[in-house]
């Protein structure tokens, strides 16, 4: 006890920065049990950090949460009154002690700064719980630490409110993009924030017209709408069609952009969300080849009358396995079934759909294109046979 005297008498002279080494030292000895001591000195030396805790100077303070964060061994006492210091003394404390429990990160997260929230966010272990707590009122930093921290357990809906909150921030937006556990829905409504930023920026720099530039960008958002659709499995796509719904991007044009990409199953499901009807049986109306089924769910999906034509056409192509590889973009010979059959048709109201079919047309076979020249420049080249043998001589 002599011993804790005289470091009570130290400390009313001793410098701010040798108390802090003090401090330091003292909770990093109680942790590791440094010293020999029965069940009195470790209460004594606990009762000395409790008192070190009211110290004026924060360089105290912080000393001893720094040594004490990430012990489970640290006297809760002394751990929940570092959490109620200044920010900067209750940081490390939130970001590592083991003896938080969920309730008290939460609510941390929802009475603390943006300092404690970023903390919190990057903890090695982190529940779902407090990640929706942090998804629906952290700052954009603590945000953007919790969508890089791999420890954090994330669900479905939390990365969808960070992405509704802060989708136009570019680190953010990136981050999530990263992910492969995010809901087609969410990327799909990231990918539209994007597609808006770069409509404004190029219409606000007069590079294009403003109704050009929307229709280039529609254009951009459905066909990523398309490859994300193509790439996330069946279970994904309702939840996504009714964003698309929700969000007036359930076009017709997507619609059978994503008919003649080769993504049935999209399609089949398109129809199932507008007419009402179990995807079952618009599978089985849309694969019966011989049923006139087709026309009345059409109908009933309220498609417009002079697209009819289109999609029974570009059905019929599918039926007749006209599918190149993959079902995330345009294919040449689907299309150009469906402009043969309507080329047949001279009724006013089919112009439209044509002109939609021969812009999908061209940016098929430009895509055709880019690919086939990829492939040849990736083929190694052919050595002639005079070279290999005047080498081999």
């Amino acid at each position: 006890m002599m011993v804790v005297r005289d470091f009570l008498r130290w400390l009313e002279s001793a410098p701010a920065i040798d108390r802090a080494e003090a401090a330091g030292a003292l909770a990093r000895g109680y942790i590791c049990c440094d010293f020999e001591a029965d069940a009195d000195e470790l209460a004594a030396v606990e009762g000395l950090m409790l008192r070190l805790l009211d110290d004026p100077s924060p360089l105290v303070r912080r000393a001893l949460a720094d040594a004490l964060a990430a012990s489970p061994l640290a006297p809760p006492t002394a751990i929940m009154a570092l959490t109620a210091d200044q920010s900067q003394i209750a940081a490390p404390v939130y970001a590592l002690s083991p003896l938080l429990i969920d309730a008290d990160l939460i609510d941390a997260v929802a009475s603390g700064g943006d300092a404690i929230q970023a903390a919190i966010a990057c903890r090695a272990e982190l529940p779902s719980a407090v990640a929706a707590a942090l998804a629906e009122l952290g700052s954009a930093e603590a945000c953007f630490i919790l969508v890089e921290n791999d420890g954090a357990e994330i669900a479905p809906a939390s990365i969808h409110r960070i992405a509704e909150r802060f989708g136009e921030v570019a680190t953010i937006r990136e981050a999530l993009l990263a992910r492969d556990d995010m809901p087609a829905a969410t990327r799909q409504s990231l990918v539209t924030k994007l597609s808006e930023e770069i409509a404004g920026f190029v219409i606000g720099r007069s590079w294009l017209e403003s109704d050009r530039a929307q229709r280039v960008v529609r254009e951009a958002c459905e066909k990523a709408t398309v490859i994300i659709a193509a790439d996330r499995p069946q279970a994904e796509l309702r939840p996504l069609i009714r964003h698309l719904c929700a969000s007036g991007q359930l076009t017709v044009g997507l619609i059978l952009r994503a008919l003649l990409s080769g993504n049935l199953v999209f399609f089949e499901e398109a129809l199932a969300e507008l007419s009402g009807m179990p995807v079952r049986r618009v599978s089985h109306l849309v694969h019966d080849r011989f049923s006139s089924g087709v026309q009345a769910l059409l109908e009933k999906a309220r498609l417009p009358p002079p697209t009819h034509r289109a999609f029974k056409a570009a059905i019929a192509a599918m039926q007749d396995d006209l599918v190149g590889d993959g079902a995330a973009r345009l294919q040449r010979r689907m299309i150009e079934r469906v402009l043969t059959a309507l080329r047949g048709c001279r009724c006013r109201r089919n112009r439209a759909a044509g002109y939609l079919l021969r812009r999908f047309a061209t940016e098929a076979a430009r895509e055709e294109a880019r690919l086939f020249c990829e492939e040849l420049v990736e083929t190694p080249a052919e050595i002639p046979a005079e070279i290999t043998y005047s080498a081999a001589a």
